[in-house]
């Protein structure tokens, strides 16, 4: 029997399995991913940005585990050879029903410990000369990172001391046994004391197949993103955010320089017909009916139905997507731009139609279930796999 069996092997996953190994090299350790390779669903579905914690609500989980874990990442990198950089962001109000928002975001950054700098429309053009904004925000150690790369590297690791990694083991059911669990998978069973959830996209159904009831569901929304062509890449020298709306837990359509120095421009976010829905034509109906049964989605909806429908069109329209592109970087064409891949963000929902502004990770006596861990998940991963693996000893000493 294993001591620990944790089921997802994403960067929270492998981060948690990390942090138990480093502290206790003893342990009896198994990471089950379901795909043939770990952090399959976030490699080449995410913008890689390494995330200062400007944003985050103070006193918050995002707002510690961010700072946090965006140290230890930095040190993971450089002393694992993955890249990354230090680059900087601004966060550029473009007109004046911004500059109220740009306030708070400073506030909140301060509140965190986040240096930025405040810049008018000609030091912000001094830091990103085609970018168009009457006031922004300097973060200036906002970095980018190779998060695929770090978690094939964590993964690496994770067997070089001892734990087991495998992949391809879909979890289909989880049967309690006096002293843990038996966890049925589509690579054989195993036994565990205790299990640790981190299944992304499927957080909640996970955590239900082990007797746990999230206090929120998971609704996938899908991110698209464009990439620019290497002729237009000259438009933006580091990281380009709007002002986010503080009603909703997505930043806007933004445009990032990768640690690979591609630029690419998103998300939008629109409803996803699926978990894994990817594309607009990925339409699982089961799935699509399960979100648009649950009544939190329907009282979402029902609150911010134009503002769906204004993702929804822009997820569509290549012409309205140009448009959220140019408010930042004017000069973009459309010749500018091709398609890239899109991601899918989880976004839980409670029952009474709110928003999780936070990390949820809740846990029983036999299980620890990391529910909700959006961005900026993959900076903090780091803190936040400390933060799970100290749940998970204290149940294994409980036992």
């Amino acid at each position: 029997m294993y001591d620990v069996a944790l089921v997802g092997g994403g960067l929270v996953g492998l981060a948690t399995a990390r942090a138990l190994l480093e502290g206790h090299p003893d342990l009896r350790l198994v990471v089950l991913e379901k795909e043939d390779a770990v952090a399959r669903h976030s490699r080449a579905r995410n913008s890689g940005v390494l995330h200062a914690g400007v944003y985050y609500r103070p006193g918050s989980e995002k707002a510690r585990f961010c700072r946090e874990g965006k140290e230890a990442m930095e040190r993971f990198c450089e002393e694992e050879g993955v890249p990354w950089r230090r680059c900087g962001k601004l966060i550029v109000a473009v007109d004046g029903s911004e500059v109220p928002r740009l306030d708070e975001l400073e506030r909140r950054a301060t509140a965190n410990g986040v240096a930025v700098r405040r810049l008018g429309p000609d030091e912000l053009r001094e830091v990103e000369p085609h970018a168009a904004g009457i006031a922004a925000l300097h973060v200036a150690e906002t970095g980018v990172a190779d998060f695929g790369a770090a978690a094939v590297r964590m993964a690496e690791r994770l067997r070089e001391a001892g734990g087991e990694v495998r992949t391809g083991a879909r979890v289909l059911r989880a049967r309690p046994l006096p002293a843990g669990w038996a966890v049925e998978t589509t690579a054989g069973t195993v036994e565990a004391r205790v299990v640790v959830t981190c299944a992304g996209l499927w957080a909640d159904r996970v955590a239900r197949l082990f007797g746990a009831r999230p206090t929120v569901r998971l609704i996938p929304f899908r991110g698209d993103y464009v990439l620019f062509r290497p002729e237009a890449q000259r438009l933006c020298r580091a990281l380009i955010y709007p002002v986010p709306d503080p009603a909703f837990p997505f930043l806007g359509v933004h445009v990032t320089r990768t640690v690979h120095d591609e630029v690419d421009a998103g998300p939008s976010a629109a409803l996803a017909f699926a978990r894994e829905g990817y594309t607009l034509g990925t339409i699982r109906p089961g799935e699509l009916a399960e979100s648009l049964g649950y009544g939190g989605f329907r009282r979402l909806a029902a609150r911010h139905w134009r503002m769906g429908l204004g993702e929804l069109a822009q997820s569509l329209s290549r012409r309205r997507f140009l448009r959220a592109v140019q408010r930042l970087v004017p000069e973009t064409t459309a010749a500018d731009l091709q398609v890239a891949p899109s991601g899918v963000r989880a976004q839980a929902v409670y029952p009474d139609g709110s928003l999780a502004d936070d990390f949820v990770i809740e846990a029983d006596a036999r299980a620890v279930h990391v529910i909700n861990a959006p961005s900026p998940a993959a900076t903090a991963s780091l803190a936040i796999g400390r933060h799970v693996a100290g749940l998970a000893l204290a149940r294994l000493s409980d036992g």
